[in-house]
């Protein structure tokens, strides 16, 4: 796995380079503003970039613009953007726009390599990590809606699923069996009256509807 770091704080560039070599990926290129960013995805076209939200020479959202150009002309290429504050309207914007190969973190999460490393992964293999805070605030924008029909252990498991886990790791988190856990995530499908279709598919469409960017 190939990846390409855009961070303008040299200290965090080096740290994150080495952890992300040490998750087993090939660091191919380090850039420090969005222009760099673009033209070292065109060139290594790599797995993942991980892509700090504020970046030279406006510090506004020059990641989440690259981020968002990334993911649609280098489809194969995921993006992890970092922030220093939650920003939840940089993530409704890459939400809304895709639903695979996409994470939002904040940049203390980095500090937990473990964590880091985790989400590092799931974002490379096309799934999605959010950041918990991230995560609280879009919930903030959320109208009422048919997700007040889901009973509080529901929600747990929607919540869970929003950070990206897996049904084993949603098991593991709420202390409860796999079948449960899908037992679960059916009857959240019902009630949000999500159609039928590949499995996956309606698991992104819950996550969506549960953040409000769907």
């Amino acid at each position: 796995m190939r990846a390409v770091i855009a961070e303008d704080s040299v200290l965090l560039r080096i740290g994150l380079v080495k952890v992300v070599q040490t998750a087993g990926f090939e660091v191919v290129a380090e850039t420090d503003d969005a222009e760099g960013l673009l033209a070292a995805v065109e060139e290594h076209r790599p797995d993942i970039a991980v892509v700090d939200v504020r970046m030279p020479p406006g510090f506004t959202d020059e990641g989440v613009r690259a981020a968002l150009l990334i993911r649609r002309q280098w489809p194969d290429t995921a993006v992890l953007l970092l922030s220093q504050y939650v920003e939840e309207r940089y993530a409704a914007d890459l939400l809304t726009a895709h639903t695979e190969g996409i994470g939002y973190l904040l940049k203390q999460r980095v500090a937990d390599v473990e964590e880091f490393i985790d989400a590092l992964r799931r974002v490379a293999g096309g799934g999605t990590a959010l950041d918990p805070q991230v995560v609280a605030q879009l919930l903030v924008r959320r109208h009422s809606d048919p997700l007040d029909r889901l009973t509080s252990r529901e929600r747990d498991v929607l919540e869970l699923m929003a950070g990206g886990r897996s049904n084993a790791g949603i098991a593991g988190a709420l202390v409860i069996s796999e079948s449960a856990v899908a037992k679960h995530i059916n009857s959240i499908f019902g009630k949000l009256d999500l159609p039928v279709a590949e499995a996956d598919h309606r698991r992104v469409l819950a996550v969506l509807r549960f953040l409000g960017v769907g």
